[in-house]
């Protein structure tokens, strides 16, 4: 499967950003989806998850209360609506699908990833 995303940019600090990440190649509802996030010098980490049919998502406490992921499976795409952005959320951000209905929140678990998205968040 191939991943697309996009929606990144600079917004400053309290502002919001939607990501995209559009899939291709195969049957997008046999994928569980994450979005992962990578920061300057820093190593890729998870930022939240959601199964197959959108019944199930997990955050990391980071974002929990502020990020929420969804997917819209008719359309082939999972998104991640960033509200009260904060200056540490500056990062780029990954898609990426997993062979599993419900995906785990280790890089390892993911199967394809998209190019990643850039997203700064100003003070």
């Amino acid at each position: 499967v191939q991943l697309q995303a996009s929606g990144g940019g600079l917004v400053q600090a309290g502002g919001s950003l939607r990501l995209s990440c559009a899939a291709s190649g195969r049957t997008f509802s046999n994928y569980g989806m994450g979005w992962f996030r990578q920061a300057l010098g820093k190593e890729r980490e998870f930022v939240a998850s959601i199964s197959w049919s959108g019944g199930r998502s997990y955050y990391a406490d980071s974002v929990k209360g502020r990020f929420t992921i969804s997917r819209d499976n008719a359309k082939n795409t999972v998104y991640l609506q960033m509200n009260s952005l904060k200056p540490e959320d500056t990062a780029v951000y990954y898609c990426a699908a997993a062979k599993v209905l419900f995906p785990p929140k280790i890089e390892d678990g993911y199967d394809y990833w998209g190019q990643g998205t850039q997203v700064t968040v100003s003070s």
